[in-house]
């Protein structure tokens, strides 16, 4: 009997020509790992060159939110609210009206204060006319005195011829005296008077101007019951009520100037040693999304990273220290005309990406003004009233003399 030619179940398996069967297996897998490793050094190679060529020159943070002034409306006076001319949402005008207080006790005040200013114009008036009064009385003491020394000279001479007695004499030089103190009396209540009065008009008087200053007050005070919009904008935050008793200080609501806004990015402590002032920014926010791109310039860095002016700032000399990455907010100019065809919120979140190609450009200092003028007329009204008052309380009275360089006096 032959022996069995069944092979061996534990040898691997052969082909035709004798070389085992999986050898094309392990020949495409190494082919395949080959092509996985060039297509990942591939890759790399191109992600290389693009952060070489392209993105190494930008530096971007999606920690960036749109920033703006937001203005609050105080009360300057106090008073009882009597009416609400905006709400929230509402856009209002500067200058216009937003609530009214009750103006019975800041009437009367202005009442009172333009009476005082009447009263001080006319008694001023008196002060000046009084000088011609006094210089009058003046006038006559010397002459009386005049004569009660020609009456005593008389006297006197008569005295020795025996034609006048000494009683007549003694009441001659009693009368002297009597003319001597009139003289001194009325030449101190007219030198007094002009004390009052020199080197001043009746418009320009202490007490006039006092009591012009008083209208002014009250009529501030009283005009200031009618709370105006400084500015322009979005009403927000309104927390005054109707009937509501207020002081001079509250805050009444806020107003938020659309197209005073801008970009406070907070950029990581490494991200900034090739950010400069001048620098372009591509901004996009979230609510418009990338359809949206703005323009904007880099104007300034702030004095401090958002750690440092926080309300508790960090104690970092304790022994369980942790290093924290700090982040420094860069202010963001925006382009006007895209902020007005494309309007943003304050605190809407946003990515900025700065431009590093250049080392930015020397921009001019700009001086912040931001500014209103509702205000100025209330003065000028003001003005008016008391202007009014001294006019109609001081009408006949010469104008205003110039003061007369002083003159010097020759010693004798």
């Amino acid at each position: 009997m032959s022996e069995s030619t069944t092979p061996n179940a534990g040898a691997p398996a052969q082909n035709a020509n004798g070389k085992p069967a999986n050898g094309n297996g392990n020949g495409k897998r190494k082919r395949q790992l080959f092509l996985l490793t060039l297509v990942l050094l591939i890759i790399a190679v191109v992600c290389f060159l693009y952060w070489f060529l392209h993105a190494r020159f930008f530096e971007e943070t999606d920690d960036a939110y749109v920033g703006g002034n937001i203005v609050q409306i105080s009360a300057q006076v106090g008073g009882t609210v009597t009416s609400i001319k905006a709400d929230d949402t509402q856009i209002v005008k500067a200058g216009q009206q937003l609530v009214t207080l009750d103006a019975a006790d800041t009437r009367l005040a202005l009442s009172q204060a333009e009476a005082a200013l009447a009263q001080a114009v006319r008694q001023t008036r008196q002060l000046f006319l009084n000088n011609d009064t006094l210089a009058a009385n003046v006038a006559a003491a010397e002459s009386n005195l005049a004569r009660a020394k020609d009456d005593m000279q008389r006297r006197q001479a008569g005295l020795a011829s025996g034609a006048v007695s000494q009683e007549d004499v003694s009441h001659a030089r009693d009368a002297l005296k009597s003319a001597t103190a009139a003289l001194d009396q009325t030449r101190a209540a007219a030198a007094a008077n002009r004390a009052l009065t020199d080197h001043t008009s009746v418009t320009e008087h202490p007490n006039v101007l006092q009591a012009a200053t008083a209208v002014r007050n009250a009529y501030l005070n009283y005009a200031r019951v009618n709370i105006v919009a400084p500015v322009s904008g979005f009403v927000s935050k309104r927390s005054v009520q109707v009937g509501q008793r207020i002081a001079a200080g509250s805050p009444l609501m806020a107003i938020v100037p659309l197209e005073q806004i801008w970009i406070d990015a907070n950029f990581k402590e490494g991200q900034l040693k090739h950010i400069r002032i001048g620098q372009p920014v591509e901004v996009v926010a979230d609510v418009y999304g990338s359809d949206v791109k703005y323009k904007g310039t880099i104007i300034g860095f702030s004095a401090g990273t958002g750690g440092a002016f926080s309300l508790l700032p960090a104690q970092n000399a304790t022994g369980n220290w942790i290093k924290v990455v700090q982040r420094v907010p860069v202010r963001i100019a925006l382009d006007p005309e895209q902020v007005r065809a494309h309007p943003l919120r304050i605190g809407l979140s946003t990515t900025a990406t700065v431009d590093i190609h250049g080392d930015g450009k020397q921009l001019e200092a700009v001086q912040t003004d931001y500014q209103t003028k509702v205000y100025e007329d209330l003065g000028k009204q003001a003005d008016a009233i008391v202007e009014r008052i001294i006019s109609d309380n001081a009408s006949g009275l010469p104008p205003k003399k110039k003061a007369a360089a002083p003159v010097a006096v020759p010693h004798t």
